[in-house]
Protein backbone atom coordinates (compact mmCIF):
# COMPACT_ATOMS: atom_id res chain seq x y z
CA UNK A 1 0.00 0.00 0.00
CA UNK A 2 1.13 3.14 -0.98
CA UNK A 3 1.30 6.51 1.26
CA UNK A 4 -1.13 7.79 -0.75
CA UNK A 5 -3.89 5.21 -1.03
CA UNK A 6 -6.59 5.82 1.27
CA UNK A 7 -7.22 4.00 4.62
CA UNK A 8 -10.89 3.89 5.93
CA UNK A 9 -10.14 3.74 10.14
CA UNK A 10 -13.17 2.08 11.22
CA UNK A 11 -13.94 2.42 15.06
CA UNK A 12 -16.73 0.70 16.76
CA UNK A 13 -16.56 -1.53 20.17
CA UNK A 14 -18.81 -4.37 18.50
CA UNK A 15 -16.67 -6.92 17.11
CA UNK A 16 -19.40 -8.41 14.56
CA UNK A 17 -20.28 -4.68 13.13
CA UNK A 18 -16.74 -3.96 13.46
CA UNK A 19 -15.45 -6.70 11.33
CA UNK A 20 -18.45 -7.01 8.90
CA UNK A 21 -18.07 -3.39 8.00
CA UNK A 22 -13.98 -4.08 7.35
CA UNK A 23 -15.31 -7.16 5.07
CA UNK A 24 -17.83 -4.95 2.70
CA UNK A 25 -14.63 -2.13 2.83
CA UNK A 26 -12.40 -4.35 1.51
CA UNK A 27 -14.65 -5.83 -1.22
CA UNK A 28 -15.33 -2.34 -2.17
CA UNK A 29 -11.27 -1.42 -2.68
CA UNK A 30 -10.69 0.32 0.09
CA UNK A 31 -7.86 -0.57 2.63
CA UNK A 32 -8.51 -0.35 6.32
CA UNK A 33 -7.29 -0.18 9.61
CA UNK A 34 -9.82 -1.50 12.51
CA UNK A 35 -10.41 -0.24 16.48
CA UNK A 36 -11.88 -1.43 18.65
CA UNK A 37 -11.63 1.11 21.32
CA UNK A 38 -11.35 4.95 20.47
CA UNK A 39 -8.20 5.00 22.12
CA UNK A 40 -6.21 2.97 19.18
CA UNK A 41 -7.18 5.53 16.55
CA UNK A 42 -5.92 7.99 18.79
CA UNK A 43 -2.75 6.17 19.29
CA UNK A 44 -2.61 5.87 15.89
CA UNK A 45 -0.42 7.91 13.35
CA UNK A 46 -3.52 9.58 11.22
CA UNK A 47 -1.55 12.19 9.46
CA UNK A 48 0.24 10.10 7.06
CA UNK A 49 -1.93 10.15 3.95
CA UNK A 50 -6.08 10.34 2.71
CA UNK A 51 -8.75 8.79 4.64
CA UNK A 52 -11.36 9.10 6.55
CA UNK A 53 -12.96 7.86 10.12
CA UNK A 54 -15.96 5.95 10.53
CA UNK A 55 -16.74 6.50 14.43
CA UNK A 56 -19.28 4.82 16.29
CA UNK A 57 -21.19 7.91 18.57
CA UNK A 58 -21.25 5.49 22.06
CA UNK A 59 -17.99 2.98 23.32
CA UNK A 60 -16.75 1.42 26.16
CA UNK A 61 -14.24 4.46 27.19
CA UNK A 62 -14.19 7.41 25.19
CA UNK A 63 -16.93 8.12 22.60
CA UNK A 64 -17.61 9.19 19.17
CA UNK A 65 -18.36 13.16 20.27
CA UNK A 66 -15.04 13.31 22.35
CA UNK A 67 -13.11 11.72 19.51
CA UNK A 68 -14.46 14.31 17.11
CA UNK A 69 -13.33 17.33 19.44
CA UNK A 70 -9.68 16.13 20.11
CA UNK A 71 -8.71 15.50 16.15
CA UNK A 72 -10.24 18.93 15.36
CA UNK A 73 -8.11 20.10 18.56
CA UNK A 74 -4.95 19.08 17.06
CA UNK A 75 -5.72 19.33 13.91
CA UNK A 76 -6.33 16.15 11.85
CA UNK A 77 -7.55 16.38 8.97
CA UNK A 78 -9.50 13.13 8.36
CA UNK A 79 -12.97 13.79 8.30
CA UNK A 80 -15.29 11.71 10.18
CA UNK A 81 -18.78 9.67 9.27
CA UNK A 82 -20.45 8.73 12.39
CA UNK A 83 -21.83 5.38 11.96
CA UNK A 84 -24.38 4.85 14.70
CA UNK A 85 -27.49 3.15 16.21
CA UNK A 86 -27.82 5.28 19.00
CA UNK A 87 -27.90 8.50 17.36
CA UNK A 88 -30.60 10.98 17.71
CA UNK A 89 -31.30 14.53 15.89
CA UNK A 90 -29.86 16.97 18.50
CA UNK A 91 -26.64 15.01 18.68
CA UNK A 92 -26.23 14.48 14.41
CA UNK A 93 -26.44 18.43 14.39
CA UNK A 94 -23.83 18.92 16.86
CA UNK A 95 -21.80 16.39 15.11
CA UNK A 96 -22.38 18.02 11.97
CA UNK A 97 -21.76 21.52 13.04
CA UNK A 98 -18.55 20.70 14.60
CA UNK A 99 -17.56 19.30 11.30
CA UNK A 100 -18.29 16.11 10.33
CA UNK A 101 -19.19 14.56 6.82
CA UNK A 102 -22.19 12.64 7.95
CA UNK A 103 -23.87 10.84 10.23
CA UNK A 104 -25.41 7.36 9.34
CA UNK A 105 -27.71 5.40 11.42
CA UNK A 106 -27.16 1.72 11.45
CA UNK A 107 -28.00 -0.63 9.90
CA UNK A 108 -26.74 1.52 6.60
CA UNK A 109 -26.57 -0.19 3.27
CA UNK A 110 -23.27 -0.62 1.61
CA UNK A 111 -24.24 2.29 -1.41
CA UNK A 112 -24.96 4.65 1.11
CA UNK A 113 -21.95 4.13 2.90
CA UNK A 114 -19.93 4.42 -0.03
CA UNK A 115 -21.11 7.53 -0.99
CA UNK A 116 -20.23 9.08 2.17
CA UNK A 117 -16.85 8.05 2.39
CA UNK A 118 -16.21 8.93 -0.89
CA UNK A 119 -17.75 12.57 -0.27
CA UNK A 120 -15.05 12.49 2.78
CA UNK A 121 -11.99 11.40 0.56
CA UNK A 122 -13.29 14.44 -1.59
CA UNK A 123 -13.08 16.93 1.57
CA UNK A 124 -10.05 15.63 2.54
CA UNK A 125 -7.86 15.99 -0.66
CA UNK A 126 -9.56 19.84 -0.41
CA UNK A 127 -8.71 20.13 2.96
CA UNK A 128 -5.33 19.01 2.06
CA UNK A 129 -4.99 21.19 -0.96
CA UNK A 130 -6.21 24.64 0.96
CA UNK A 131 -3.38 23.36 3.58
CA UNK A 132 -0.45 23.26 1.31
CA UNK A 133 -0.98 26.50 -0.49
CA UNK A 134 -1.34 28.31 3.24
CA UNK A 135 2.35 26.57 3.73
CA UNK A 136 3.09 27.46 0.45
CA UNK A 137 1.88 30.89 0.90
CA UNK A 138 3.66 31.70 3.95
CA UNK A 139 7.24 30.69 3.00
CA UNK A 140 6.40 33.31 0.23
CA UNK A 141 5.79 35.87 2.84
CA UNK A 142 8.64 34.83 4.83
CA UNK A 143 11.06 35.90 2.14
CA UNK A 144 10.26 39.64 2.47
CA UNK A 145 12.46 41.60 4.43
CA UNK A 146 11.36 43.58 7.55
CA UNK A 147 10.93 46.86 5.89
CA UNK A 148 8.85 45.35 2.67
CA UNK A 149 7.15 43.19 5.50
CA UNK A 150 5.97 46.75 7.16
CA UNK A 151 5.06 47.87 3.41
CA UNK A 152 2.91 44.88 2.30
CA UNK A 153 0.98 45.59 5.99
CA UNK A 154 -0.31 48.66 5.31
CA UNK A 155 -0.45 47.91 1.46
CA UNK A 156 -2.98 45.16 1.97
CA UNK A 157 -4.87 47.66 4.86
CA UNK A 158 -5.45 49.76 1.73
CA UNK A 159 -3.25 52.30 2.37
CA UNK A 160 -1.45 54.78 -0.95
CA UNK A 161 2.46 55.10 -1.53
CA UNK A 162 2.38 58.22 0.32
CA UNK A 163 0.08 57.36 2.95
CA UNK A 164 2.75 54.77 3.57
CA UNK A 165 6.24 56.85 3.13
CA UNK A 166 4.54 59.39 4.88
CA UNK A 167 3.48 56.56 8.15
CA UNK A 168 7.24 55.07 7.77
CA UNK A 169 9.07 58.35 7.23
CA UNK A 170 10.92 57.74 3.83
CA UNK A 171 10.75 58.80 0.23
CA UNK A 172 7.64 57.40 -1.77
CA UNK A 173 10.30 56.29 -4.21
CA UNK A 174 11.11 53.97 -2.02
CA UNK A 175 7.81 52.72 -1.22
CA UNK A 176 7.77 52.33 -4.73
CA UNK A 177 10.67 50.45 -4.94
CA UNK A 178 9.22 48.09 -2.32
CA UNK A 179 5.75 47.50 -3.71
CA UNK A 180 7.67 46.11 -6.75
CA UNK A 181 9.59 44.03 -4.54
CA UNK A 182 7.05 42.77 -2.56
CA UNK A 183 4.83 41.79 -5.78
CA UNK A 184 7.93 39.98 -7.60
CA UNK A 185 8.30 38.29 -3.93
CA UNK A 186 4.54 36.84 -3.56
CA UNK A 187 4.25 36.20 -7.36
CA UNK A 188 1.40 38.25 -7.66
CA UNK A 189 0.27 41.26 -10.03
CA UNK A 190 -1.70 44.13 -8.28
CA UNK A 191 -2.25 45.00 -4.44
CA UNK A 192 -6.11 43.22 -4.64
CA UNK A 193 -3.85 39.59 -5.15
CA UNK A 194 -1.67 40.78 -2.37
CA UNK A 195 -4.86 41.48 0.01
CA UNK A 196 -6.41 38.26 -1.03
CA UNK A 197 -2.68 37.13 0.32
CA UNK A 198 -3.28 39.06 3.71
CA UNK A 199 -6.93 37.59 4.32
CA UNK A 200 -6.24 33.73 3.44
CA UNK A 201 -3.13 34.05 6.31
CA UNK A 202 -5.23 35.60 8.58
CA UNK A 203 -2.99 39.12 8.20
CA UNK A 204 -5.71 41.19 8.43
CA UNK A 205 -7.86 42.95 10.75
CA UNK A 206 -11.22 41.97 11.52
CA UNK A 207 -14.17 44.69 10.46
CA UNK A 208 -14.48 46.86 13.25
CA UNK A 209 -11.21 46.52 15.25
Amino acid sequence: MSASTPVIHVVDDDDDFRHAVGRVLEVGGYHIALHATAESLLESPLDTGPGCILLDLQMTGIGGLEVQARLKAQGDLLPIVFVTGTGDIPTSVHALKAGAEDFLCKPVSKDVLFQAIEAALKRYADSRRAREQIVSLRALVARLTPREREVFDLVVRGKLNKQIAFELSTAERTIKAHRHSIVEKLQVRSSAELASIAERLGMLPEAGT
